[in-house]
């Protein structure tokens, strides 16, 4: 049995209270059991594991994942393990992306390679990847585990890709989203699949919602281009960090396409070669806002919530359905 049936239109927009209502309690009770299976007996990685779990992000995954369950039915075990897996998961690839990118801050506050070195950052993230799998495992959970486990081969790959085509900075828009469906936009749909399928979704409706995943989880790396371009605040003053970090954006990656073979070399050099100089960046930007980069953005980044949009009216209205929309309107006008 589904979410109660509604008629009336969702307000815009919805905070973040109003999007949880249908899962308040659900959430509570996940958040217990994601601090439970976050403990260990090894006192380091205990300590580590409570470092991490004091500062958790916004749970947007738990929180896609649990509505997902409830536009179907009651969440039951399998919703709370397919939220769990996913956590676990997503926290795993945000202690190894630290590594690998060398990073010492994780959303204000110290990474775990800054505080404890990598070697035990890896061990960390390789520890809460297993924790997640096997939890599934002990539940029997194995369809959640195919659309877990396709998703973290989806985004290695799609991190893999990402550097193979950033040595050469001339890769297209095709690649890019590409790249993105893969490393990004592939978890959210493990959540929205593997929370349809815990509500007893059918197989059709469980192939929707990964649908629906996918292009809100474009959208919401589309979203994290334009902060690199001070999106959510004003574009004057942008952050540059994806710049610096020689990352092809969905900006830059227009712009380089409007611009003439002059332009080009110095745009490229830029990124190449003077990613740490400020007044370089300062100025590739103002080429990206100059040939329409920032709007172009945009325009895509609402494409893709219309598509999702379009995908969520096939289904019933629900207090579920609407707390989903709202969630993706989240999604693409957050300011951080």
């Amino acid at each position: 049995m589904g979410s109660p049936t509604i008629a009336r239109p969702a307000p815009v927009p919805l905070s973040v209270a109003e999007i949880r209502r249908p899962v308040t309690a659900e959430m509570d009770l996940f958040e217990r059991r994601f601090r439970e299976a976050m403990r260990s007996k090894v006192a380091l990685l205990d300590r580590v594991m409570h470092y991490i779990v004091q500062r958790k992000g916004k749970q947007m995954r738990p929180l896609f994942t649990l509505l997902s369950a409830r536009q179907f039915g009651p969440v039951n075990e399998a919703g709370y393990t397919a939220a769990s897996l996913i956590e676990l998961l997503h926290t795993a690839t945000l202690v190894h992306d630290d590594v690998v990118d060398d990073s010492n801050m994780r959303r204000g506050f110290f990474s775990i390679n800054a505080l404890w070195k990598n070697k035990i950052a890896v061990l960390v993230g390789d520890y809460l990847l297993s924790k997640g799998l096997l939890l599934a495992v002990e539940q029997e959970q194995f369809e959640l585990l195919r659309l877990v486990s396709t998703a973290v081969r989806e985004m290695s790959e799609g991190e893999l890709l990402q550097l193979e085509k950033a040595r050469g900075l001339n890769f297209k828009e095709d690649v890019y989203f590409d790249i993105i469906r893969k490393k990004t936009a592939s978890l959210i749909a493990a959540c929205c699949a593997s929370g349809a399928h815990a509500g007893g979704a059918n197989a059709e409706e469980v192939a929707l919602m990964h649908r629906f995943g996918e292009h809100a989880g474009t959208a919401f790396q589309i979203k994290d281009d334009l902060f690199d371009y001070g999106a959510g605040q004003d574009v004057g003053k942008p952050t540059g960090i994806d710049i610096k970090e020689g990352k092809l954006t969905l900006p830059l990656i227009h712009a380089l396409q409007q611009v003439d073979a002059g332009d080009r070399r110095w745009m490229v050099r830029t990124v190449k070669h003077q990613s740490s100089d400020n007044k370089a960046v300062a100025r590739l930007v103002a080429k990206v806002v100059e040939t329409g980069g920032i709007d172009h953005a945009r325009r895509k980044m609402y494409e893709q919530r219309d598509l999702a949009l379009r995908i969520l009216h096939q289904l019933p209205l629900t207090d579920a359905r609407l707390s989903l929309e709202g969630l993706l309107e989240m999604t693409v006008e957050r300011n951080k």
